[in-house]
């Protein structure tokens, strides 16, 4: 699988990078921690029981190499999701390389790593499926499960429900978390529903619509839409919430920049502009910044959670499309698709700079990092507390 896998990717590397670099472009790698290294934690709480988050700081679990007794010895890759082929690559972080790549099925969007951390779900929108995958191995685990339009997937805080973000047909669709038998499709008045995020008491979670200008927000003890929240003019795409649970940051296409909309209260308080498309957003490992991708800027912002400021933007030299993926364990790298330069991004989260830029074809879009720290997964690529 390894030698296909390399002659494929010999195919497409002369198009990875804005600059027209060929191959891939690396340089020395980052051992650093960085600043505000977090210090231990509790393991993994029993199915169902889970505190939502911890008061104060809902990412205090995700610290510096902080894993689970689950997930501490599954091995450090990269899974990106090409989405438009049928595959999933894999990446080396130590050789900074593709290493294998699976027929997963029609349309990958995003990698999801279960609530649990022992399955990874490659969600196949156009193929109605999910793809399951091993992170103690790297592999695919069995056959694919029917499942439609999948083209994202959260899980609740509390672990009892499953929640595929249905965006063709605008349905947000509770699911058992292990079987995937549906409990309720819920249809939301909400054209382009494809990222979410959920509050610190995991009571609601809030959802983006990015083709009708709009939020939902999700009552999760009754799966019914509580209300809905217009922006006009915009195109809002990741939803994240800050350190203290107290903003939802949500990227805005449009605009070039990230929303700030109140959890207390459901409505825009601030607006940041980082740069053009700005698509992404992943929280540092000591819960202070956050990093946006801005995919049409070929850069990354780096805003300050406890100022709402920005900080800084790094360029990606020549150029390039950011787009979905997450923070390295150690919280030194964010790895990142290059969704219209065929390539995946390493960035050193120290400094700034393009660690490697890493050739892979058809669109790869949302990445999993794995292992992640933290105690359980709400989805999408990774989003731990």
């Amino acid at each position: 699988m390894l030698g296909s896998a390399a002659l494929f990717l010999g195919l497409v590397a002369a198009s990875c990078g804005g600059s027209g670099h060929g191959g891939n472009r690396s340089s020395a790698h980052s051992t650093s921690t960085g600043a505000g290294r977090r210090g231990p934690t509790t393991t993994l709480p029993g199915s169902h029981e889970t505190v939502p988050g911890t008061a104060g700081d809902i990412y205090a679990a995700d610290g510096p190499n902080q894993l689970s007794p689950v997930d501490r010895d599954d091995p450090y890759l990269i899974y990106v999701p090409e989405s438009a082929g049928q595959s999933v690559d894999i990446i080396s972080p130590k050789t900074m390389q593709v290493v294998d790549r699976y027929e997963t099925g029609l349309g990958p969007q995003h990698v999801v790593p279960a609530w649990d951390l022992k399955t990874l779900y490659a969600a196949n929108d156009l193929g109605n499926s999910l793809t399951p995958i091993d992170p103690r191995t790297g592999l695919r685990e069995g056959p694919n499960i029917p499942v439609a339009d999948p083209y994202n997937m959260y899980f609740t805080p509390d672990g009892r429900f499953a929640i595929v973000v249905e965006e063709a047909k605008q349905t947000l669709a509770f699911r058992d978390p292990h079987t995937f038998a549906l409990i309720k499709a819920l249809p939301v008045t909400c054209p382009g529903v494809d990222h979410g995020d959920f509050s610190a008491d995991g009571s609601f979670a809030i959802f983006s619509c990015e083709f009708s200008a709009r939020m939902v927000k999700i009552d999760l003890s009754t799966m019914s839409v509580d209300s809905y929240l217009d922006i006009p003019g915009s195109a809002p795409q990741d939803v994240k919430l800050d350190s203290a649970g107290q903003i939802f940051y949500t990227a805005d296409m449009h605009r070039g920049g990230v929303y700030e909309i109140s959890a207390a209260t459901f409505s825009v308080v601030g607006f940041i502009p980082t740069g053009h498309d700005a698509h992404g957003l992943y929280v540092s490992r000591d819960g202070k910044d956050m990093y946006v991708t801005n995919r049409g800027s070929g850069s990354i912002s780096v805003i300050d959670l406890a100022t709402r400021t920005l900080k800084v933007t790094w360029p990606i030299p020549g150029g390039g499309s950011p787009d979905m993926g997450n923070v390295s364990p150690d919280g030194t790298v964010l790895w990142v698709s290059g969704r219209y330069n065929a390539c995946v991004y390493a960035i050193s989260l120290v400094d700034g700079h393009l660690i490697a830029e890493i050739p892979v074809p058809n669109e790869p879009h949302g990445v999993a990092v794995w292992p992640q720290p933290g105690r359980y997964s709400l989805g999408h690529t990774g989003i731990m507390r």
